[in-house]
């Protein structure tokens, strides 16, 4: 213990002398006090920082000195990947944790106390802070993690082993894994609601489901999952699936099953996505089924081009194709697009070009690690906790089978849409966008239109997403989810999970929409069915083509189709 209070005391001193040294400096006027400034702000607050991590430290101290304090519990005690008792009843490893904890706390405090740091900048250092901090937390070396090292006595050496064998099987393949690979295959026991593909495009393929019930609402269903992961999101089994469920409410469901990019689809360009893939597969369906329009639903980025192809169809004169839309956590302005827009500066779409290099497209590891390191602690750490130092087996787990079945990005569009949408937020200026050299102007849009969010989606935050409602000028339903950008969605009534909050009033922000909002418990997926029926409740019995195969459109191969499971 002596020898650990020096340690402290010699990095606690190292910081007072680098901080006596730039006040020194910035009283010298000149060069000194511009580089001081930058680095510590006002020369106050940073003394009274200082002043704060050292009364901080000596109590922390003094706790070790004393006898063991009783009443509230430290910030690391309410922290799960301190959880375990032997960081509490080992002093050695309780005071490594509460010093890590203290360090990491006033790491993130002296970002928000720097002065004249522009707000994107500061953003982009909380963030790059708070991942180093993540990633040296004492829980992830095998040494200062009481469980590891008791593992390993424990099992003479084996957990170390089996999780070695578990790091060298993640780096051979080049990504992290989070579940037992074996535990699933498509069209097995995940992504097998039946069905058939029945039209097929160098970039996608078309399945239609096969009805359960005996008539049909006369406007069929197609669904655009997002490019950047696999349609099964909404098929993961029969419980979770909001494809099986929509069937099951008398819905003719088609949805589309995007090809991963490769060096044939290197030139895909937005128009691609929003004429030969949206618009080509509506007017594939309205063709085969005889009808004059299609409701629509476009998760995620699929969300942000189907509002792109309203606009267009509003400028050309076709909006009644459309005869709904529905947005899955989905945006088109991005003012206020939350983490991801800090990844998005010149120095890390250069990098984008880089890792596509000749192929003309970008490895979707790329973005899986992009999407972890937004939850870095929760997708990364403890897994290399629990599966490489632990040396635990994966357990089965379909949504993270999903998560780690990547899809290639063709550079040419996600460049575009990263410079254009996320940069520039072009999307919602008028003109600001082309789609098959049409200028669009989302205000045209008059398109019965709704819209999910979810309330802790730190991909497409909730603040986000209602700024559709800001731009589209048809009625409109906004619908606020409990949980994420994924459980936020794929929540069925049977699970009696979450809540969701509607206002039938007029709120002109979602702070007015919250405060005037009702709650309503379990999923959302039933108000969205009634609003559905609402617009038109015309049935027909469900024969001829709307039995996947039966109609003009003959079967291409069973669902769900052999573009999901390419590579």
């Amino acid at each position: 213990m002596q020898h650990w209070t020096g340690v402290i005391g010699r990095a606690q001193q190292l910081m007072l002398e680098q901080f006596s040294e730039a006040m020194t400096a910035a009283g010298a006027g000149g060069e000194a006090t511009a580089r001081a400034t930058a680095l510590f702000g006002d020369a106050a607050k940073a003394g009274e920082a200082q002043s704060d991590f050292w009364k901080d430290s000596l109590q922390l101290w003094q706790r070790f000195l004393t006898a063991p304090a009783t009443g509230a519990p430290s910030p690391a005690d309410q922290d799960r990947r301190f959880a375990a008792a032997q960081w509490r009843d080992n002093p050695i490893f309780d005071m490594i944790r509460q010093s890590y904890m203290l360090v990491a706390d006033h790491l993130l405090k002296g970002v928000d106390a720097l002065d004249g740091v522009p707000a994107r900048e500061r953003e982009q250092l909380r963030f790059a802070t708070r991942t180093f901090v993540d990633a040296f937390s004492p829980s992830n070396f095998a040494f200062t993690n009481p469980l590891v090292i008791e593992k390993a006595i424990e099992t003479r050496g084996a957990s170390l082993i089996r999780g070695l064998e578990h790091m060298l099987a993640d780096l051979e393949k080049g990504q992290l894994s989070h579940t037992d690979p074996n535990a699933f295959e498509v069209g097995r026991n995940i992504a097998n609601t039946p069905g058939k593909v029945i039209h097929e495009t160098p970039l996608y393929q078309l399945i239609q489901y096969t009805p359960t019930t005996d008539k049909v609402l006369g406007i069929p269903l197609l669904i655009f999952p997002p490019w950047i992961n696999r349609f099964y999101i909404l098929d993961l089994n029969p419980e979770k699936s909001f494809i099986r469920w929509a069937v099951e409410q008398g819905l003719s469901v088609f949805v589309v099953s995007w090809k991963s990019a490769d060096e044939s689809l290197a030139g895909t360009t937005m128009d691609d996505y929003v004429l030969n893939g949206i618009l080509d597969a509506i007017d594939t369906v309205r063709t085969a089924l005889k009808v004059e329009s299609v409701h629509t639903i476009g998760y995620c980025v699929a969300g942000t081009n189907l509002a792109a192809l309203l606009g267009y169809l509003a400028a050309t004169g076709n909006a009644a194709k459309v005869a709904s839309a529905t947005f899955f956590t989905a945006q088109v302005d991005f003012t206020q697009a939350g983490e991801l827009n800090l990844f998005i500066d010149d120095s890390q779409l250069d990098l984008i070009g880089q890792l596509a290099g000749d192929k003309g497209y970008l490895d979707g590891r790329y973005m899986a690690l992009t999407f972890n390191l937004l939850r870095g602690r929760d997708l990364i750490w403890s897994y290399v906790v629990n599966n490489y130092l632990l040396g635990q087996d994966y357990p089965p787990f379909d949504l993270l089978f999903w998560n780690g079945d990547t899809t290639n990005l063709p550079y040419t569009w996600h460049r575009a849409y990263l410079e254009d949408f996320y940069r520039d937020n072009k999307l919602v200026q008028p003109g600001g966008v082309s789609v098959g050299g049409v200028p669009i102007n989302l205000t045209s849009v008059t398109t019965p239109s709704y819209v999910q969010a979810g309330r802790e989606d730190h991909i497409a935050p909730p603040e986000s997403v209602w700024k559709i409602t800001e731009h589209f000028t048809g009625p409109l339903r906004f619908v606020l989810a409990g949980s994420g950008h994924i459980a936020g969605v794929v929540n069925p009534p049977s699970a009696n999970k979450y809540q969701y909050w509607t206002n039938e009033a007029r709120a002109t922000t979602l702070d007015q929409f919250v405060a005037g909002a009702t709650e309503t418990k379990g999923s959302w997926w039933p108000d969205w069915i009634k609003w559905i029926r609402a617009l038109d409740a015309a049935e027909i019995k469900a024969a001829g083509a709307r039995i996947p195969g039966k109609g003009t459109l003959k079967a291409v191969e069973d669902a769900p189709g052999r573009y999901v499971r390419m590579r």
